[in-house]
């Protein structure tokens, strides 16, 4: 059963290839914009969605397959910390990440075709960042890692030598949680390749 990726992420597709689960890219435009009022656990589950189903919309039929839909993104005390728009706000998320524990969240939403069976879930992963000096946020975001990166950073970079502890999934924190995805991927009854 062919198993696609609605997601144009290098890390996620880092994590599928690692862990020896053949697949295909296929990206997706979707606004990821927070709605007004909307919690992070609700939007990550939103966006997850949206993108398994735009993918699954544009694919020509084929034969069976499950359409994996991700979107992660950084919560803290209640505020959603997305990509940052440039460096200043990439700064700013780091100020505020300094010193202090936060939320990492990632929903999955998979879609089995033909027949539309699905999985949801969200993971929650809890990241402890470092305080960092001003220098130490200036370096960082000069050498361009946080751009593009929910919370302005990448744990599996740079970022990683600011963060002490974290409690819950590592794959999770880089933007797909593995051991999740795979057990939601055997529940719609995916199997390895022999």
């Amino acid at each position: 059963m062919k198993l696609i990726l609605a997601s144009s992420s290098p890390r996620r597709a880092e994590i599928l290839r690692d862990a020896g689960i053949a697949f295909e890219s296929y990206a997706t435009q979707i606004d990821e914009t927070a709605r007004p009022g909307e919690t992070a656990q609700a939007m990550v589950a939103r966006l997850a969605e949206a993108k398994a189903r735009a993918a699954a919309a544009q694919l020509a039929a084929a034969p069976e397959r499950i359409v994996v839909g991700a979107d992660t993104t950084v919560e803290l005390n209640g505020e959603i910390l997305a990509k940052p728009r440039d460096s200043t706000h990439a700064r700013e998320m780091l100020v505020k990440l300094s010193g202090r524990a936060h939320h990492v969240l990632t929903g999955l939403f998979l879609l089995r075709l033909p027949g539309e069976a699905t999985r949801a879930a969200i993971e929650s992963s809890t990241v402890r960042f470092a305080p960092l000096t001003e220098k130490e946020i200036d370096t960082y975001v000069s050498n361009g890692e946080p751009m593009g990166k929910a919370g302005a950073y990448g744990i599996q970079g740079v970022a990683g030598r600011f963060i002490p502890r974290i409690e819950g999934c590592y794959f999770n924190v880089v933007g797909l949680p593995l051991a999740r995805l795979y057990a939601l991927l055997r529940e719609l009854g995916w199997q390895d390749k022999e």
